[in-house]
């Protein structure tokens, strides 16, 4: 009988119960659930392997099938939590097991990620707090599956004034236009500017396109006292600093 609540993806609905005889396997599960929810509100994220947080997300809308065989084959898929959480919901759904209720929570927390550390990096002086800077950028694009370039606008006191996309491209360009990133800098009266971009591939290595890029925009930038203070390249595998490699 319908009784109005939405229905479960088939392959998250829950199994049917057991027999009487089949039931000891049931608890089991029960209580490997509470043990695990125990460990993580005792001791923390640092107490749980990646597979057993992903354990927890997975138990939201998988309410009582065994998630850990499918939490070990998302990280043999995806290779890393983030890469998981991260996966566009068609890849995610192609692992046996998983729905589109379940695919939608994590997006949703690799949204809710995202937005945090973007909180942090307006919230600070950009320079003076680096890492997180570089952790919101690993989060919003190490793991897109076409190349982005974004800038991050900032005043005088090198504060946020605004973070923007400014292209998306193919899986291994994106095309930048000198020009149009010193005339947005103007129309933000940003002082300076953050360059950052993607390379699908994991491998932040600039290539040499890169590297007369970001000269170019430096060197058209710098007479109307706008500052390129570097640009990242973020990859999976890490991130590169084009001003740390004196490559400008």
């Amino acid at each position: 009988m319908d009784d109005g609540s939405p229905a479960l993806d088939l392959l998250e609905a829950p199994a049917p119960a057991p027999k009487h005889r089949d039931a000891a396997p049931a608890n089991h599960q029960h209580g490997h659930r509470d043990r695990l929810r125990e460990r993580f509100s005792v001791s923390g994220a640092s107490a749980l392997a990646d597979y057993e947080l992903l354990e927890l997300l997975l138990f939201r809308t998988i309410p009582r099938r065994d998630t850990k065989p499918l939490a070990k084959a998302l990280l043999a898929r995806f290779g890393s939590l983030g890469e998981v959480l991260n996966a566009p919901p068609a890849r995610l759904r192609e692992v046996f097991g998983m729905g589109e209720a379940t695919a939608l929570d994590f997006g949703i927390v690799a949204a809710v990620n995202e937005r945090a550390m973007r909180s942090a990096v307006r919230s600070r002086e950009v320079l003076s707090s680096w890492s997180a800077v570089i952790d919101y950028c690993t989060a919003a694009m190490a793991h897109q599956t076409r190349e982005q370039f974004r800038i991050l606008f900032l005043d005088k006191k090198n504060a946020l004034i605004a973070d923007e996309v400014q292209h998306v491209g193919t899986v291994d360009h994106t095309p930048v236009y000198p020009r149009e990133v010193v005339r947005r800098a103007l129309e933000l009266s940003a002082s300076a500017i953050i360059l950052v971009h993607n390379h699908p591939s994991g491998d932040p290595t600039p290539s040499r396109a890169d590297i007369e890029m970001t000269r170019t925009i430096a060197e058209t930038a710098r007479p109307l006292g706008i500052t390129v203070h570097d640009h990242v390249i973020v990859g999976r595998s890490g991130h590169t600093s084009l001003k740390g490699l004196k490559l400008f």
